[in-house]
C-alpha cells in the first residue's frame, strides 16, 4: 500500500511539474514550425507528383489506369491506417524520432521504386513504404507544434502546412526538369534524396514538455509472464487491486486471462476509450467524409474542366493553379484572422465545409469561365479552412494525453471512409457518366456533415454560455456576501 501511495504521489508531482510550465506561444516554437514546413515541403508534396513521376513508366510496362489507381488507393490506405500505430509510437518515443522514421521510410520507398521493373515493385515501395512514412510524419509534427502554442496555434499550423503547398508548386517543375534531362530512375532517386532533407527538420522537433514515460515493451513483457512470477509491486497489479482489498484478495482471479490483460493494455495504448464519446465519433466521421469528398473532387476536377466545361489544357492548368494559390495564401492568412477573433477551430472547419458545398453546387449549375475561376478561388480558400483545422479540431476536443490516440483514430476513420464512400463516388461517376452528378453527390455528403454538426455545435455553445453565466453569477454573489461581512 505504501508503494501505491508513493507511486501516486510521484505521478501527481510529475503532473504538477508539467502543468506548471508556461507555454511560450512562440519563441523556439517558430523554429519548430519552420522545421515542420521543411519536412512537409520535401515529403508531403511527393503525393502531388505521383502521376508526373510514374504514369509514363507504368504505360511503358503496359499497365492500365486501374493499376495506377490501385497504387494510389493502397498508398492512401497505408497512410491512414498507420494511425493504428501512431498513438503508441508517439507515447513510447519522441515525436522527433517518429517524424525522422517517417522521412527514412519515404526515402527508402522511393529508392525501391527507382529500381522497380514491375508494378508490384511500385505497390511495395510507393503504396506501403511511402504511405506508411507519410502517415507517421503528419501527426508527429503536429504534436511537436502543439506543445509550443496556445492562442497562436492556428497560424503556426497554417505556416507549417504552407510548406506543403509551396512544395506542390515547386516540386512539379523540378520533377519535369529531371525527367526531361535525366530520365525516370534519376528523377525518383533525386526525390528520394530530397525527402531525406526532412531529417534536418526533424532534428529541431524538440517538444516543450517531455512525453510521459509510457514503456509499452515493459508492460507487454509483464503481461506475458506467468502469474506466479509477478511481484506485488508490478504496475499491472496496482491497476487491478482496489484500495479496500486485503492481501489475500490481491491475487487476480483466474478469469483475468492474458488475452483480457493484453486487450486492456491495447485500449490504454491506443486511447480507444475515446470511442465512448459520441461527439468524438461525430468529429472523426465528419472529417473523414469531407476528406473523401475533397480527394474525389481533386481527381475529377481536371476532367470536369476539360470535358464538361470544354476548357483547353492551358485554362485547366490555370484554374488548378488558382485553387492551389488561394489555398496557400489562406493557409497563411486565415489562422491570423480566426485566432484574433477567437473562433473555435471546429466552427472554422464547419464554415469551410459549407463553403465547399456552395462551390460544388455553383460549379455544377454554371460552367461559364468567370464563374469557374471565381469558384476555383473559393474552393482553394475553403479547402485551406478544412486542412488547417483538421488536427486542431481534434486537439481542441481531446485532452493532451489523449491527443496522439485521437489523431490515430481519426486517420483510421479516413482510411475506412476512403475505401467505402470513395469507391462509391467513383462508381457514381462511371455509372452516370457525368461529372455534374458526381459533384452533386459530393455536395450531399458535405451537406450531411453540416446538418449533423450545426445543431450539436449550437447546443454545446449554448450550454457553455449558460454554465459561464451561472459561474459568474455565483462569483458575484460570493463577492457581495464577502463585502457585506467586511462592512459588518
Amino acid at each position: 500500500m505504501s508503494s501505491l501511495i508513493s507511486e501516486k504521489n510521484s505521478e501527481s508531482s510529475d503532473m504538477d511539474v508539467q502543468t506548471s510550465r508556461v507555454v511560450p506561444d512562440g519563441g523556439y516554437g517558430w523554429i519548430v514550425v519552420a522545421a515542420v514546413a521543411l519536412i512537409n515541403m520535401t515529403n508531403q508534396s511527393i503525393l502531388s507528383v505521383f502521376g508526373q513521376l510514374f504514369v509514363n513508366e507504368l504505360n511503358e510496362m503496359k499497365e492500365d489506369t486501374f493499376t495506377a489507381a490501385l497504387i494510389t488507393n493502397l498508398n492512401s490506405l497505408a497512410l491512414n491506417f498507420s494511425g493504428l500505430f501512431i498513438g503508441p509510437a508517439i507515447k513510447s518515443f519522441k515525436p522527433r524520432n517518429v517524424a525522422a522514421t517517417g522521412c527514412v521510410l519515404v526515402s527508402f520507398g522511393l529508392a525501391l521504386c527507382a529500381f522497380g521493373t514491375q508494378s508490384w515493385h511500385f505497390i511495395v515501395g510507393y503504396s506501403f513504404f511511402v504511405g506508411f512514412g507519410l502517415g507517421l510524419i503528419s501527426p508527429s509534427t503536429f504534436m511537436a507544434i502543439n506543445s509550443y502554442f496556445t492562442t497562436k496555434r492556428g497560424r503556426a499550423v497554417g505556416v507549417s502546412l504552407a510548406g506543403a503547398g509551396l512544395g506542390q508548386v515547386l516540386i512539379p517543375h523540378l520533377v519535369r526538369y529531371l525527367l526531361e534531362n535525366h530520365g525516370f530512375r534519376y528523377a525518383v532517386l533525386s526525390m528520394s534524396t530530397l525527402s531525406l532533407t526532412g531529417l534536418f527538420g526533424a532534428a529541431f522537433l524538440k517538444p516543450l514538455n517531455p512525453p510521459t514515460k509510457h514503456n509499452n515493451r515493459k508492460h507487454i513483457r509483464l503481461l506475458a509472464e506467468a502469474e506466479g512470477e509477478k511481484t506485488q509491486s508490478s504496475p499491472l497489479q496496482v491497476v487491478i487491486v482496489s484500495s479496500n482489498q486485503s492481501k489475500s484478495e490481491a491475487i487476480p482471479p483466474i478469469t483475468d486471462t492474458l488475452c483480457a490483460r493484453m486487450g486492456q493494455r491495447l485500449v490504454e495504448a491506443m486511447d480507444l476509450e475515446l470511442l465512448k464519446d459520441l461527439v468524438f465519433w461525430s468529429i472523426i466521421v465528419g472529417m473523414a467524409l469531407v476528406y473523401t469528398a475533397t480527394i474525389n473532387f481533386t481527381m475529377i476536377f481536371p476532367g470536369f474542366l476539360g470535358q464538361t466545361a470544354g476548357l483547353n489544357s492551358q485554362m485547366v492548368a490555370f484554374c488548378m493553379s488558382v485553387v492551389a494559390g488561394a489555398d496557400i495564401v489562406c493557409r497563411l492568412l486565415l489562422p491570423i484572422i480566426t485566432d484574433h477573433l477567437r473562433i473555435p477551430y471546429r466552427v472554422v472547419f464547419l464554415i469551410g465545409i459549407a463553403g465547399l458545398f456552395v462551390a460544388r453546387c455553383v460549379l455544377a449549375e454554371n460552367q461559364a469561365l468567370p464563374v469557374i475561376i471565381a469558384v476555383s478561388a473559393i474552393t482553394g480558400m475553403m479547402k485551406s479552412a478544412t486542412v488547417i483545422n483538421n488536427n486542431l479540431t481534434i486537439s481542441a476536443h481531446c485532452r493532451s494525453e489523449k491527443l496522439a490516440g485521437g489523431l490515430g483514430l481519426s486517420m483510421m476513420s479516413k482510411g475506412v471512409i476512403v475505401i467505402t464512400v470513395g469507391q462509391l463516388l467513383g462508381w457514381v461517376r462511371d455509372y452516370a457518366n457525368s461529372y455534374v452528378i458526381c459533384l452533386y453527390v459530393q455536395g450531399i455528403i458535405l451537406l450531411l456533415v453540416v446538418l449533423v454538426w450545426t445543431p450539436e455545435i449550437y447546443y454545446r455553445h449554448r450550454r457553455q454560455r449558460r454554465a459561464t453565466t451561472k459561474s459568474m453569477e455565483t462569483q458575484s454573489v460570493d463577492a457581495a456576501e464577502e463585502v457585506t461581512k467586511l462592512n459588518s
